[in-house]
């Protein structure tokens, strides 16, 4: 039987170099993406892209939407026009032209998982880098999209990282002062247990590292979840709420 194969966007530093070692250490042949192998705002690029890795080895088992990039850390008032709409395109067009183009193979082999590299900031109010938060927020709602092909046999997560130390986060004033970062290996092991299949229930769903952990989740897991637990969504003042 031939090695799973995983695609990595993002995967000539940071976090997503990281996670690439840990799949090709763990038995993947992974092919790692970036802006000089295809830029992933760019459908025809993407599509190339994925049409030589399927000529190679015939299938992706696994997709890593991991390429992004932050905006200024300004206000909306003080955000430029250019840059706003660019980080909405890598964030948010990229995974949505990867998983666009991977998609099909996976349906066809009735199996694959995606992974979406997302982050709290989908989740929280912040008057900065909105171009970031907007983009964030838009993926879960990706993520929980793509959820719904299980019936076909793909999943799909998102994949909170925490603050690791990378170039990118480095340079934000949000973390200047900053002291405690979530280790790479810590996020390379939840997407290893997504991987190996043992966080299926969360299909659709956000885990974070360096809080949740494999046994933390499986717990959670056994207890049921609810169809809101861990997606974006509205939240309902009540019974009484006419959307409900």
């Amino acid at each position: 039987m031939t090695d799973p194969v995983a695609v990595v966007t993002g995967a000539s530093r940071g976090i997503g170099h990281h996670l690439a070692a840990a799949l090709e250490d763990a038995g993947y042949a992974v092919e790692r993406g970036s802006r000089a192998v295809a830029p992933v705002t760019d459908p025809v690029a993407v599509e190339r892209w994925v049409g030589e890795i399927i000529g190679r080895h015939g299938r992706v088992d696994l997709l890593v939407n991991n390429a992004g990039v932050i905006d200024r850390e300004v206000g909306l008032l003080d955000s430029d026009p250019e840059q706003w709409w660019e980080t909405i395109e890598v964030n948010l067009r990229g995974p949505y032209l990867m998983t666009r183009a991977v998609l099909p193979h996976m349906v066809a082999a009735g199996a694959g998982r995606i992974v979406n590299i997302n982050s709290g900031a989908a989740y929280r109010n912040y008057d900065i880098a909105t171009a970031y938060n907007v983009g964030k927020g838009a993926l879960a709602r990706l993520t929980a999209a793509t959820g719904l092909n299980a019936d076909r046999g793909v999943r799909a997560f998102d994949l909170a990282p925490g603050v690791v130390r990378t170039d990118m986060t480095q340079a934000m004033d949000a973390h200047r002062d900053r002291t405690e970062w979530t280790e790479p290996a810590v996020v390379a092991d939840l997407l290893l247990a997504i991987a190996r299949g043992e966080l299926d229930d969360w299909n659709g769903r956000m885990v974070r590292a360096g809080i949740d952990t494999l046994e933390s989740l499986k717990a959670r897991a056994a207890q049921g979840l609810a169809e809101s637990d861990r997606t974006l969504g509205l939240l309902r003042w009540g019974d009484d709420d006419p959307l409900t």
